[in-house]
């Protein structure tokens, strides 16, 4: 049984809602990860939201160009530069490729947060194990390693298993230009950075709310990491 906190001494999560993301399986999923843990998961349009909440969650989906064009045209975009700075942040899917320089997707800038590009994959004539091409997108669920560095796993990681299966729908992939931002990678093809941090930022490439309890682990990391 889950404790009951006060509304006055609740701590929101701010799901930045700007039009593309998968707000209803993503807050859900959260929400989910926050039972006890005192945080309130707020869906929001609301640049001050985004900037009086203690953590700030940046979904995405679709094409980058439209989601960098809605972030923009929505007002939020100052608003998540702004709490990049200091707060707690989880990017997922095209919301942490929004993190990054650069996309080929459409020649777009993105918020350049962690310094990289974003490329798509180039698979043709390649075979998986079983002899079956690969196709693109990437749909399905595929293991995440964790990049350690030299030192220990990143914090979110927490006591998910290395090597652990998540859910993925994309074309295009990371690649920070600083391989210490590299927090997990997958094989598709090829080794890519299936999740990125840096300081306050931690981001996948995967969907966390699409892939069962090791996901749920993930948003529950995130709520008690203190970077």
């Amino acid at each position: 049984m889950s404790s009951i906190v006060s509304p006055a001494t609740r701590k929101m999560v701010a799901v930045v809602d700007y039009g593309m993301g998968n707000l209803r399986s993503v807050s859900q999923a959260v929400q989910a990860a926050a039972v006890g843990t005192g945080f309130q998961v707020v869906i929001t349009q609301s640049p001050d939201v985004v900037r009086s909440s203690e953590r700030v969650v940046l979904p995405g989906q679709g094409a980058m160009p439209d989601c960098m064009r809605e972030l923009r045209e929505s007002g939020l975009q100052q608003s998540v530069l702004e709490a990049a700075l200091s707060k707690p942040m989880f990017g997922v899917c095209v919301g942490m490729q929004m993190l990054l320089d650069h996309s080929e997707e459409g020649d777009t800038p993105g918020l350049g947060l962690i310094h990289g590009e974003v490329i798509k994959f180039d698979l043709k004539g390649q075979l998986q194990p079983d002899g079956s091409r690969y196709k693109v997108p990437q749909m399905g669920w595929n293991q995440v390693w964790r990049n350690n560095h030299g030192g220990a796993p990143h914090p979110v990681w927490g006591d998910v298993p290395d090597g652990s299966y998540f859910y993925f729908v994309h074309s295009f992939y990371a690649k920070p230009s600083d391989l210490r931002h590299s927090a997990g990678e997958t094989d598709y093809g090829q080794r890519f950075s299936s999740a990125i941090a840096r300081d306050n930022i931690f981001a996948t490439q995967f969907h966390p709310e699409k892939s069962a309890e090791h996901g749920l682990s993930l948003y529950r990391n995130f709520l008690h990491w203190n970077p």
